[in-house]
C-alpha cells in the first residue's frame, strides 16, 4: 500500500483480524445457533463472507449471510423515496442473533439505519456489530462488540478498506 498517509493494516493484518473476530463470535454465543450475518452493502458483504467462511471451516456448519443496503433508512440522505422495499432482507431473523458487519465504524448512522432496517423485517434476539475498523467520532450511542483494530484518527482524516473482491488489493490506509 503506497501513497497514503499512513498503512493501517495490510493484507496479513487485516485477514489475521478477520479470523480473530470469527472466534470471538463463535466465542461470545457459545456457539453458532441462530446466527445470521448481515454485511452492509458495500465493503461490509465481503468481510461478512470472510467471517461466515471462517466460522464454516471452524465449526462445519454453513450459516445465513445477506447484504443488507441501508440507503433508504440514511437519515442524511433526501433523494431516496420516503417508502423503503417492501424487506431488505430474505432471511427470516425472528428469534436470531444477528451480526451486522461493516468495514469502518465512524458516526454510527450508518449502523443506526441498518438495525431499522433489521427491525422492519423482524425482532431478533439479539443485534451484534463486528467493524474491521473503529475510528472513533461517535454523533450515536453504538458500539462495536467485535472490532478489528481501533484507530483515533481526525475528522479530516478518510479511512479506506480495501478488498480482493472489490479492489484487487487488501489492506486498511488512511488516505491522504
Amino acid at each position: 500500500m503506497q501513497n497514503y498517509k499512513a498503512t493501517l493494516m495490510d493484507e496479513t493484518a487485516l485477514l489475521r483480524a478477520v479470523r480473530r473476530i470469527s472466534h470471538e463470535i463463535v466465542e461470545r454465543n457459545k456457539g453458532t445457533d441462530g446466527i445470521v450475518f448481515i454485511g452492509i452493502k458495500t465493503r461490509g458483504m465481503p468481510i461478512a463472507q470472510m467471517i461466515k467462511d471462517n466460522i464454516s471451516r471452524l465449526e462445519g456448519v454453513e450459516l445465513p449471510i445477506e447484504e443488507l443496503d441501508i440507503a433508504h433508512f440514511r437519515d442524511d440522505l433526501d433523494s431516496f423515496p420516503s417508502k423503503p422495499p417492501k424487506s431488505p432482507l430474505k432471511t427470516d431473523i425472528t428469534g436470531k442473533r444477528v451480526i451486522l458487519v461493516d468495514d469502518v465504524l465512524y458516526t454510527g448512522r450508518t449502523v443506526r439505519a441498518a438495525i431499522e432496517a433489521v427491525f422492519s423485517v423482524g425482532r431478533p434476539a439479539a443485534i451484534q456489530l463486528a467493524v474491521l475498523i473503529d475510528r472513533g467520532h461517535r454523533e450515536l450511542p453504538i458500539r462495536a462488540d467485535y472490532i478489528g483494530k481501533n484507530i483515533p484518527t481526525s475528522h479530516s482524516e478518510k479511512v479506506a478498506v480495501f478488498l480482493p473482491e472489490l479492489d484487487g488489493k487488501c489492506g486498511a490506509v488512511i488516505l491522504e
